[in-house]
């Protein structure tokens, strides 16, 4: 076994990387660009090295960087975990040809199937099933347009480079070939710099299973099943394991083939042989084809884990070691149902765009596990995929496996930016994924639905306008009787909306708080503040944004009550107290002329002074308050003449 090995990645596999390096008693090295100095894998590593500028192509992109870090802190091998150069062959060349052991497969595996067409002709030739289609060199348009007619319509145009969906086109008519070839060709050659393409059936009802497979170059073995076919625009959102609905004969079948094409490249590592499958009639042991092989650990693995009880990155180690394969077919079983969820800071409504943030606050329930590379405080940076964390669950059926991720989802906290997880709470809660009714297409067929925000209560409203007023601590209840029997309101946004509460005293240690046309009663009881009967939610604060972590969790923006009045607009004539408080002086009279911004009166609240100003230009029509009256939220204290026009 290795004494050390670099990790030529970051984020959430870096960690996952650390976590079993060292369960096995081996030293790690991290490495990291600008953006990273202070990332969470950089300080669980045993050493941490600096490789370049925050741009993945100025850092972890850098081969030859990398692998000097490798040799100068005495790393005897680089486990490249999945992305950046982790499927690169020149790489691979490069940390052998250095000394070093590449934790993974051989270049010429990786290369193998590196390219969709002739991946797919490999595989045929080893007797793996492929989807009916055209995979040659001729690409002249008639030459591809007949082939769509021999496979007969609808077909698939697929770039024979890349993936995520780009130059991918789905034709039904023969009549719409040449303008979707043309669409395809261009966007891979953007892509990819590559226009070639190649020609599939179309699968009717898709469904995407995995198999996963591991070898030591001489042998290889398979860990069943992945269904991935929760997708959004190709990428993948949740994923289980085992499939749903799976027959031992579809498992033995597909197991089978993975095994072979493993075999047939002499396979070293972690892997997975990815399969179209039509779902249309169950699942059935002549409806699945190849589509292609990930040549190293996928994002997803923890499902496999869960339910072999086997560590794949401890088996990386020690295949890559030099030890044959830990375990026999026969000697792998499967036992239960779990799911991972791919938390990510993006804005669902606005077409799932990348977030980003500094996350004020993080925290996950125990019963589950999370796969995380951030912490609280740190920021989700642009220069790299945006996940938050990969949150996994487990059970002895899929029912009990479903229920606890949708409860996990539910009790995470997550406040600092946009999130996905009422969109991927939703999901689980979706009837039929529930029932194991899946294909790639069920997320865009009800994508309105998922997506569609919650509103927050009233019961959530009146804490948040209780907590924004600072009367939820446990030494506030004396600031009840301060200002009672006065309202005060509080101002929130949620959504862009703006919320009005007004909160009311009824006692030393309750309140009543009034949303619009309802009214929840607030009581601070020995197990803590309840709001209409419930106990309140779990909230974190920082600066002027309060969430609550109830169900998806709500962001509110708390408005400064005097920054509310003066940013009301030029046009607003009454100028009211923001809170309850006393007029500590006015320094206008009636029929005096005003500018926009000048002092009109002070207001002495909360053990401060706020000054109030003109909203606009304009002339005092009458003053409505006088120094030394004690007024309430919403009074008025000076009003300006109507303008003209």
């Amino acid at each position: 076994m290795f004494t050390k090995i670099l990790i030529a990645n970051r984020g959430e596999i870096a960690v996952r990387v650390i976590e079993s390096a060292r369960a096995l008693g081996v030293k790690t090295v991290a490495v990291y660009s600008d953006a990273d100095a202070g990332a969470k894998h950089v300080q669980l590593a045993d050493q941490s090295v600096h490789i370049g500028g925050s741009a993945p192509a100025d850092s972890y992109l850098r081969g030859e960087v990398i692998i000097r870090a490798a040799r100068d802190t005495g790393a005897q091998a680089i486990h490249p975990g999945y992305g950046f150069l982790s499927e690169n062959p020149d790489f691979v060349e490069a940390v052998e040809a250095a000394g070093l052991t590449f934790i993974g497969p051989s270049a010429d595996a990786i290369r193998a199937m590196g390219l969709k067409d002739a991946a797919k002709k490999l595989m045929e030739e080893a007797g793996v099933p492929v989807v009916p289609g055209y995979h040659g060199k001729n690409q002249d348009p008639e030459h591809l347009s007949g082939a769509a007619d021999t496979i007969g319509y609808p077909v698939l145009i697929k770039a024979v480079a890349g993936g995520g969906g780009k130059g991918m086109r789905k034709v039904t008519r023969p009549e719409d070939f040449a303008s979707a070839l043309d669409s395809a060709r261009g966007e891979a050659r953007t892509a990819f710099g590559n226009d070639a393409v190649l020609i599939e059936k179309y699968v009717e009802k898709p469904r995407h299973i995995e198999v996963q497979v591991f070898g030591d170059g001489t042998d290889a073995v398979h860990l069943f099943e992945r269904d991935c076919s929760l997708q959004r625009r190709h990428q993948k959102v949740i994923e289980e394991a085992p499939a749903p609905g799976m027959t031992q004969e579809m498992r033995e079948a597909m197991g089978d083939a993975a095994v072979r094409a493993a075999r047939t490249i002499g396979y070293k590592g972690a892997g997975t042989i990815e399969f179209i499958v039509d779902g249309s009639d169950g699942l059935r042991p002549d409806r699945f084809w190849f589509m292609e092989m990930n040549t190293r650990l996928q994002v997803e693995h923890p499902v496999t884990e869960a339910i072999t009880g086997i560590d794949l990155v401890e088996w990386q180690l020690r295949v890559a070691a030099g030890e044959p394969l830990p375990l026999r077919q026969e000697e792998i079983t499967l036992s239960g149902h779990a799911f991972e969820s791919r938390l990510y800071a993006e804005d669902v409504p606005k077409g799932f765009l990348p977030a980003t943030g500094t996350l004020t606050h993080l925290e996950f329930p125990a019963a589950a596990r999370i796969d995380s590379g951030v912490r609280s405080g740190d920021t989700i940076s642009p220069f790299y995929d945006p996940m938050i964390a990969k949150v996994i669950t487990y059970g002895p059926t899929r029912q009990i496996a479903l229920a606890r991720m949708t409860r996990a989802l539910e009790g995470s906290q997550v406040a600092g930016s946009v999130t996905n997880l009422s969109f991927l709470a939703a999901l689980t809660r979706h009837t039929g994924f529930a029932a194991g009714d899946v294909d790639t297409g069920l997320i865009e067929r009800d994508l309105e639905t998922l997506v569609e925000a919650a509103a927050p209560s009233a019961r959530i409203v009146a804490q948040a306008a209780l907590a924004a007023a600072g009367l939820m601590q446990a030494d506030a209840t004396a600031g009840f009787t301060l200002w009672a029997p006065l309202a005060r309101s509080i101002y929130l946004v949620h959504d862009g909306e703006e919320i009005r509460a007004v909160i009311r005293v009824s006692g030393a240690e309750s309140a009543e708080i009034e949303i619009g046309d309802e009214t929840v009663a607030a009581r601070r009881e020995a197990r803590g503040w309840t709001f209409g009967g419930r106990r309140a939610a779990p909230a974190s604060r920082s600066g002027s944004t309060l969430t609550l972590f109830d169900g998806p969790g709500f962001a509110f923006t708390i408005l400064n009550a005097l920054d509310r009045v003066q940013e009301a607009g030029g046009s607003g004539n009454l100028i009211e107290a923001p809170m309850p408080g006393l007029v500590k002086a006015v320094f206008v009279a009636a029929g005096q002329a005003v500018n926009e911004g000048e002092k009109l009166a002070v207001l002495e609240a909360m053990k401060m002074e706020h000054t109030l100003t003109a909203a606009r230009d304009g002339t005092v029509a009458e003053v409505l308050a006088e120094a030394g009256a004690q007024v309430e939220a919403g009074a008025p204290l000076v009003r300006l003449e109507e303008q003209e026009g």
